[in-house]
């Protein structure tokens, strides 16, 4: 309308939609009310206001400017909003675009204007309500209108809902509350009173009465500051109803999204952050990543978060060792020359900041981030000198000759610093080894075999030590990772030995005291010693041997008898001692062991010794049996006889062999009996059994074994019938045959 035309008017109309607004973003400040013909036209001549816009954006509006899409409509510098020209509207609504840009950066903002005109039934048919400025409403009485009804000339038009553009609500407003947001009105109100009501969560649903709308005027208010934390939009419905409660209207939808303001933080997950990169590390190495979350809307630069390094310490080689991610939070290295034996750790202090990093405007927290620089083997161990010298009894073993001392600048007690020796020349024979010391890292250089200064006074040892890990690539060993180790040998009074040691000899028993049985001498090791060696006796348990002191020769004291209880299995030991005169003495021993060939110097013993017995039937015999202390071949063949003397002795008894036995029988009287073994007709082996029995006389003797065979005759006479020669003999006769016996002969001794 003209200039003139600018009365209020009530119409029902929504005016000035927008876009949902961004940060920077417009806020609609005033209403647009059109009235007029059906086809109104706008006099740009007197550029009527349509209405006003204003343009909030964080470093100001300074040097903001306002175009639109439009050659019919222009904003002013101030926000105004006004026609270019005369126009008529062509249709229910007029839409166009505002944009703000910054002429210094030439970033743009977009929001979208629409004026609608609304069919309202009137007295005057052909005429409906257009949007238009109204400057008598309250403020931000923004009109939602009910769908279009049948217009007056009778024509139905198609029933269709309105799409109701959302309703914008800042959080954190101050109020004063209860704030009105929009009036919803239906048209049919001019003709009966309606009542209007909301429903939804924020109304009659929890939370509930953020919302509440006056239910004759249809305006709808905020009743406390809103929290898009909490709740970022709403979903109403509004209802209009007759007095009766009649729906007048149906139910329309309202959503009500509350604009995110930025009242958060960044809040990092976790106040301190442990992180670790290898010493050496090329420039661009990942270490960590720092994470801080914002509570406000991530779509706008609100909750959008920027990471920064503040400070970093030490700053050694360089303030700014590490850089990070300003999106992603991810640190990595920026600079080379990390070295962990001059920095072990930095400490990092990180801030995350909202409004895309934005310092004047946005808001921030730190955390700080502990960087420790890991150790890698980029030092070979080096010895300390490069010699070094020890000294070493001879023959001691698990002795420490030298400690070998070596420095590692790599983390201690780690496998980068843990040394290992080796001997690599100068110990073919294996005498020693380099043991690693768990605390110190010395090397201990230890005898594992004796040494003996006789063949080796001194040892040159060429020792190379490394780590337990490999050297990190592109480190090299140094010079001074091999040392020479002189090692001397003391010479020390070592003991005589025997080299023959158990010394065995061979002889036969009885030999006559004084007879020189052996020379057992022994050998002092010390070559370069001028020292005498003394023997002497350690263990002589019969006493029958002698040594001489200086020579070691050794003689019978005594008879040796194979038959005492000294000897065990033939064998006599003795023990000596060779003592030398060195400083301190030292002495060794050495056994002698004889074996003693046994000799037939032992008679046998008839068993039992004595016996006695009653002349009764079939009571008339004794068995009888003979034992030797000598050993084979010196324990047979016997012979059993009876004494000469008395005659009546071989007159009253006779002897009979019987199952490896003798039998005495017949006659009667006191007698003895004789054993002697075979070759022995003196009797000086003899041994004798006294007998009182009386028997009964037989004409045959038969003696059965190595023995010889006798017949006896009953008036004393006796002579041998055979003798056993040779290895073995069967000796058969027909008297023997007929009693049933047999003479079976073996070798017989060749002494006897």
């Amino acid at each position: 309308s003209t200039k003139q035309d600018r009365s209020p008017l009530s119409a029902l109309s929504l005016t000035g939609a927008l876009e949902q607004p961004r940060h920077p973003h417009f806020t609609l400040t005033r209403c647009l009310m059109l009235s007029g013909p059906r086809t109104p036209a706008l006099a740009s001549a007197q550029s009527p206001v349509l209405g006003g816009f204003k343009f909030s954006s964080c470093v100001g509006t300074k040097g903001t400017q306002y175009e639109t899409n439009s050659v019919d409509f222009k904003v002013g510098a101030d926000g105004t909003v006004f026609a270019t020209r005369e126009l008529q509207v062509p249709s229910e609504q007029v839409a166009f675009t505002v944009t703000a840009w910054d002429s210094q950066t030439a970033e743009r903002w977009d929001a979208v204007v629409r004026l609608l005109v609304a069919q309202t039934s009137s007295l005057h048919s052909g005429h409906k309500k257009i949007v238009a400025l109204d400057p008598s409403p309250p403020p931000k009485d923004t009109l939602l209108p009910w769908p279009r009804h049948p217009n007056a000339d009778g024509l139905r038009r198609r029933k269709r809902d309105w799409v109701i553009p959302p309703i914008n609500v800042p959080e954190n407003s101050r109020g004063p509350f209860p704030q009105q947001l929009v009036r919803i009105r239906s048209d049919k109100d001019n003709d009966i009173p309606i009542r209007y009501s909301i429903t939804g969560v924020g109304a009659d649903q929890p939370p509930m009465e953020v919302f509440s709308i006056d239910s004759m005027s249809g305006r709808m208010y905020v009743t406390r500051p809103m929290d898009r934390e909490e709740h970022a939009s709403y979903h109403l419905r509004a209802h209009a109803v007759d007095m009766n409660g009649n729906k007048v209207e149906n139910p329309i939808d309202l959503y009500i999204y509350v604009i995110d303001m930025n009242d958060n933080r960044p809040e990092f997950i976790n106040q301190v952050y442990n992180g670790s990169v290898d010493e050496g590390s090329k420039p661009g190495t990942y270490v960590m990543t720092v994470t801080a979350n914002d509570a406000d809307d991530s779509t706008t630069a609100n909750g959008m978060v920027r990471y920064r390094i503040v400070t970093q310490t030490p700053q050694s080689p360089s303030q700014n060792m590490f850089t990070i991610n300003s999106e992603t939070g991810d640190i990595v290295t920026v600079a080379a020359g990390l070295d962990r034996e001059k920095v072990q750790q930095y400490t990092v202090i990180v801030q995350a900041t909202d409004m895309e990093g934005n310092l004047n405007y946005g808001l921030s927290n730190t955390a700080t981030a502990i960087i420790t620089v890991t150790d890698v083997n980029d030092n070979p161990p080096e010895f300390t000198a490069s010699t070094f010298a020890g000294e070493v009894p001879e023959n001691r073993v698990e002795t420490v000759v030298a400690n070998l001392t070596v420095m590692d600048r790599d983390q201690p007690h780690s496998p980068n610093w843990n040394a290992v020796y080796r001997i690599i020349s100068g110990d073919p024979s294996g005498h020693f080894t380099v043991r690693t010391d768990p605390v110190t890292n010395e090397g201990m250089v230890t005898v594992v075999k004796a040494v003996d200064y006789e063949l080796n006074r001194a040892f040159m040892l060429t020792v190379m030590v490394s780590n337990q890990a490999p050297l990190a690539s592109g480190i090299q060993m140094s010079f001074q990772s091999t040392a020479g180790v002189t090692i001397s040998v003391m010479d020390i009074n070592e003991a005589p030995y025997f080299p023959s040691n158990h010394k065995l000899i061979r002889l036969e028993e009885g030999v006559p005291p004084g007879t020189v049985l052996t020379t057992f001498s022994a050998v002092d090791p010390d070559r370069f010693m001028q020292q005498a060696v003394r023997y002497s006796k350690l263990s002589d348990p019969a006493n029958w041997l002698h040594i001489n002191a200086t020579n070691g020769q050794i003689t019978t004291a005594a008879v040796l008898d194979r038959e005492s209880l000294y000897t065990k299995n033939n064998v006599y030991e003795a023990t000596f001692l060779a003592a030398d005169n060195g400083i301190p003495p030292a002495s060794g021993t050495g056994t002698l062991q004889i074996y003693l060939i046994d000799i037939n110097d032992n008679a046998p013993e008839l068993l039992p010794k004595e016996a006695q017995i009653c002349e009764k039937p079939n009571l008339n015999a004794i068995n009888i049996t003979a034992a030797d202390a000598d050993i084979d071949p010196n324990i047979g063949p016997y012979v059993f006889e009876l004494p000469f003397v008395p005659a009546a002795v071989r007159k009253n008894w006779t002897i009979t062999r019987l199952n490896g036995e003798l039998t005495l029988g017949h006659g009667e009287g006191q007698t003895g009996l004789g054993c002697r073994p075979l070759g022995d007709p003196a009797g000086l082996g003899r041994a004798r059994l006294r007998v009182r029995i009386v028997i009964n006389m037989i004409d045959d003797l038969i003696i059965t074994g190595r023995f010889v065979v006798w017949r006896a005759h009953g008036r004393g006479n006796s002579r041998a019938i055979s003798k056993s020669n040779n290895r073995k003999v069967i000796v058969t006769r027909k008297n023997f045959m007929e009693k049933g016996m047999r003479a079976e002969f073996s070798e017989s001794n060749p002494h006897s």
